[in-house]
């Protein structure tokens, strides 16, 4: 048994990352649902809908969600699922993020979601483009400039 894996997101983003994801990698290891909200969408169904995923997902080890946009509607229902199922709650989705998770399948509910928090980070970038050799800036050194600032 490994952790189940539930996107919940805004409309296209969640299938679209996912399929990405399991595209590149050629794999598709973790029980995985995604559920996109479009708006205006009736928050009760949603809710119905995810529990639902929540119950196929949860084999005993947990289900790690992640969600897109912190406060926002997605993210509201899936706050709303943790307090009545063990799971955790990543924000902020990304395709690195989902190229990680899907590498660890094998990790507990804890681990995974500090794997799908620093896939995620790590993702992101702030490039040089104009130099012969493109420079990446770390998150370290954006700190560090603020901080100078």
């Amino acid at each position: 048994m490994s952790v189940g894996l539930l996107l919940i997101t805004h409309e296209n983003i969640a299938s679209s990352l996912l399929e990405t994801a399991r595209t590149m990698l050629n794999a598709s290891p973790l029980a995985t649902r995604a559920l996109e909200i479009p708006l205006d969408y009736p928050v009760d169904k949603v809710l119905t809908q995810a529990r639902s995923y929540m119950e196929t997902l949860d084999t005993g080890n947990g289900v790690l969600i992640i969600s897109d946009i912190f406060g926002a509607t997605p993210f509201n229902i899936a706050r709303q699922l943790c307090a009545d199922y063990n799971c955790k709650l990543v924000v902020g989705i990304n395709l690195p993020m989902m190229v990680r998770i899907l590498n660890y399948p094998q990790l507990n509910l804890e681990n995974m979601a500090l794997k799908a928090v620093t896939g995620g980070h790590d993702g992101i970038s702030l490039c040089e483009c104009q130099d012969p050799q493109p420079v990446v800036t770390t998150r370290t050194q954006i700190k560090e400039n603020d901080e100078h600032n």
